[in-house]
């Protein structure tokens, strides 16, 4: 789907059409590949990620996933330190009070049970 442009995935939308004039994927996959003979044959799942996407998002700009923070040895060492002393509080939270990583940034303590 990387090959898709932001410009081509709403194209492949308004191919799909609504009400009544609605294509099936498989009438879509044809209809992008006579459309767009130079690029790679569009499949039914990228149709599917597309229209879910629009459907949720009500968008198709591409959305940054998270990605897991990597953290240091030390960090490691006082993020433990601090659980013990604040058993109650979630890691990640105590990562973020103390400003080692930001809340919605993903990560995991090997070793660390909740």
């Amino acid at each position: 789907m990387s090959y898709l442009t932001e410009s081509l995935e709403i194209e492949i939308l308004m191919m799909i059409g609504y009400g009544d004039r609605a294509r099936t994927q498989c009438a879509l996959v044809r209809l992008f590949r006579e459309t767009h003979p130079d690029l790679p044959p569009l499949n039914q799942g990228t149709i599917s990620k597309i229209e879910a996407q629009y459907r949720e998002m009500g968008h198709v700009r591409k959305v940054p996933s998270k990605r897991q923070a990597v953290v240091d040895d030390d960090t490691k060492l006082n993020l433990l330190l601090a659980l013990e002393e604040n058993p109650i509080t979630p890691a990640r939270q105590l990562a973020h009070d103390m400003r080692w990583i930001p809340l919605s940034t993903s990560f995991t303590m090997r070793g660390h049970k909740p």
